[in-house]
């Protein structure tokens, strides 16, 4: 019975931690590039009562007996799947439409990687994010550009009005990884790579199985409100058992020692 209330536990505190993913996906239901979590489970030690295949008065015994002492969130698993593109018409929101994600210079030098193409001008004329980090490789566009164009394979154009022809600015390239599940979110919608996803590689869009640019949208997160709504019950359930099982390991030992006090 003591096993029973630590067992139980240990199912309480693995769907708190649930509850917390599942309320995280949803308060960025509506965040432009937002990738949901889905928490991976694991059950814990057992502890061997009686070993399978130990001699017993009747012969070999075929199966062995074991109590499991929980269970244990072992993972939160970041879904790349693929969000729906909205459009914007705006000409600096840039979707990637397939595999890949856009590269962001941080203000320590090093790259982050990130699915929310929002970008603007800085003062500099610079393609920036919100929060001011620099597109990689740079754009500049020129003061008086009357209007960009980005092309599926990520070629950047502007027009001017001394310039009516396009004028080629330069070349986006995009990034995977071979896992990019192992990518550590650093919020902000912002990955930075780690032993487990490997290294970047870079590529041209629409090249060798990366994706495509597709300007004037952005890809909505790909979280379902249904389906997280789904997982937020499943998660009450399954802590409110858990929690009955406490109260009914309590009462079997406060019968126990009601019995021993007799």
């Amino acid at each position: 019975m003591i096993r029973a209330l630590y067992s139980a536990a240990t199912g309480m505190q693995a769907q708190q931690l649930n509850l917390d993913v599942v309320a995280n996906n949803l308060a960025n239901v509506n965040t432009t590039g937002f990738k949901r979590a889905r928490p991976e489970f694991q059950d814990l030690a057992y502890q061997t009562l009686r070993p399978a295949g130990a001699r017993t008065g009747q012969g070999d015994q075929p199966v062995g007996l074991e109590a499991g002492l929980g269970t244990r969130v072992a993972a939160t698993r970041k879904i790349f799947a693929q969000g729906t593109l909205q459009q914007t018409d705006n000409p600096l929101d840039l979707a990637i439409q397939g595999e890949g994600f856009f590269q962001v210079l941080l203000p320590d030098g090093t790259t982050a990687y990130t699915r929310a193409g929002v970008f603007q001008r800085d003062g500099q004329g610079q393609l920036v994010t919100a929060d001011g980090h620099l597109l990689q490789p740079a754009m500049t566009v020129p003061a008086g550009a009357l209007a960009i164009t980005v092309s599926s394979d990520g070629l950047v154009s502007v027009t001017t009005a001394d310039s009516p022809q396009p004028t080629q600015l330069g070349q986006l390239t995009v990034a995977r990884f071979v896992n990019p599940a192992g990518l550590r979110a650093i919020g902000r919608t912002l990955f930075v790579p780690t032993a487990a996803s490997g290294e970047p590689e870079l590529g041209t869009p629409g090249q060798a199985g990366f994706g495509t640019i597709v300007q004037g949208f952005v890809e909505a997160s790909n979280v379902s409100v249904v389906e997280e709504m789904v997982q937020l019950i499943t998660a009450q359930r399954a802590f409110e058992a858990a929690s009955r099982a406490v109260r009914a390991a309590d009462d079997m030992l406060a019968m126990a020692n009601t019995a021993a006090a007799r």
